[in-house]
């Protein structure tokens, strides 16, 4: 295959009404309208068919943000305005009884780091809390722009420990009261601390001698010279998965019966060979290196991944074996020229040798379809 293939009380019913204007503006997330393809009047067609509450919250932010980046039927998008990461505005309503009854359907995301430790205790205190660690993103879902700063403001007290979840839920029923008899707390109009941007956290592996990313210690075990073994066991990962992903997707399709033999024995191939692959790592204390020339080849096998799946049928199969072919023969061109010439340790040189004559099988099984397909 290619090389690239191998790859969300009285005064408590007045909030809703009377904290409109208290929080149409919160002078800390002000930010410049982000340029948009879709004019203002092609948003409000849309949101003029959606029921009058999400309706409201959407025209409150189109008059406070501009037109919205992304718009669908279903959904209004804002990215990168003043303090938020992203808003969102949703014509569908959920039904949400903290603190009082109401509709959420309006979010607000920063970029914020949850301890894990503290993940539970804040979706204890607000069940509409997202977290999203791997991104560093929480998000925040009501009915108003100045509740979502609320949640995100009690969110993190609860994070630095000046609160626990029981007492932030009792804490955002008290200030929304305050700010209906017009006090305006700060917890409404502002996010009350300050926001850091290195907030990514992109985990840690738990499959043995699964590869490592550049800047990291495992890095220091490439070649300084050439590829380097680390980069040679990263090379071979990227062929292998992104074999499986291709022929994972043809085996959905609706092929003949030498077609999803032929996919099947790829699958079956490329992840013994991957789970073999990652084992030679680890006996000769190298870890796979996702080098910017493994990650280009997994980003261009994604993309012409995309270009077969709306195929179907004979069409699929024919371009679905043509890029077996090609790919394959790449891939035999990227072994014998770089990855035996940059290997240094013997087990892994054998390794790759013996990935090299499946590849050989896997082209010339392809091949022989092909000619099977002419005829």
């Amino acid at each position: 295959m290619n090389s690239t293939f191998f790859i969300r009380s009285g005064v408590a019913a007045l909030v809703a009404t009377l904290s409109i204007s208290t929080h149409v503006v919160a002078a800390e997330a002000v930010g410049s309208p982000a340029p948009s393809s879709v004019d203002r009047a092609s948003v409000e067609q849309i949101i003029a068919q959606w029921p009058e509450r999400p309706r409201l919250g959407a025209t409150m932010m189109l008059t406070k943000y501009g037109v919205p980046q992304e718009v669908s039927p279903m959904n209004l998008v804002w990215h990168n305005q003043g303090v938020f990461k992203r808003i969102m505005v949703t014509r569908q309503e959920i039904p949400h009884d903290f603190p009082k009854p109401h509709m959420d359907f309006m979010e607000h995301t920063i970029a914020y780091r949850v301890p894990a430790d503290k993940s539970d205790e804040i979706i204890e205190y607000d069940g509409s809390v997202t977290i999203n660690r791997t991104a560093g993103e929480m998000s925040a879902r009501c009915d108003l722009e100045g509740h979502n700063i609320l949640t995100l403001n009690l969110a993190h007290d609860i994070v630095v420990g000046k609160k626990d979840a029981k007492e932030a839920r009792k804490a955002f029923g008290e200030i929304v009261v305050e700010d209906v008899l017009g006090k305006n707390p700060d917890y409404v109009t502002g996010l009350r601390f300050k926001l850091d941007q290195n907030v990514m956290d992109a985990d840690k592996p738990v499959i043995p001698g699964s590869p490592k990313r550049p800047g990291t210690a495992d890095d220091a075990k490439s070649s300084k010279s050439g590829m380097g073994d680390a980069e040679v066991l990263g090379f071979l990962v990227a062929v292998n998965e992104n074999e499986i992903l291709a022929a994972a997707e043809a085996k959905n399709k609706k092929v003949s019966a030498p077609i999803m033999a032929y996919a099947k024995m790829l699958h079956e191939d490329h992840g013994k060979n991957l789970v073999e692959t990652l084992k030679i790592g680890k006996k000769i204390d190298v870890v796979p290196l996702e080098a910017p020339a493994v990650d280009a080849l997994r980003v261009k096998g994604a993309g012409e991944l995309a270009v077969l799946l709306p195929l179907d049928g004979e069409k699929f199969a024919a371009a679905y074996i043509a890029a077996m072919i090609k790919g394959h023969t790449e891939v035999l061109k990227l072994i014998d020229t770089k990855l035996l010439a940059s290997t240094t340790n013997d087990e892994l040189k054998s390794h790759v040798t013996a990935s090299r004559a499946h590849i050989a099988h896997h082209l010339k099984a392809a091949q022989d379809i092909q000619s099977g397909m002419k005829r």
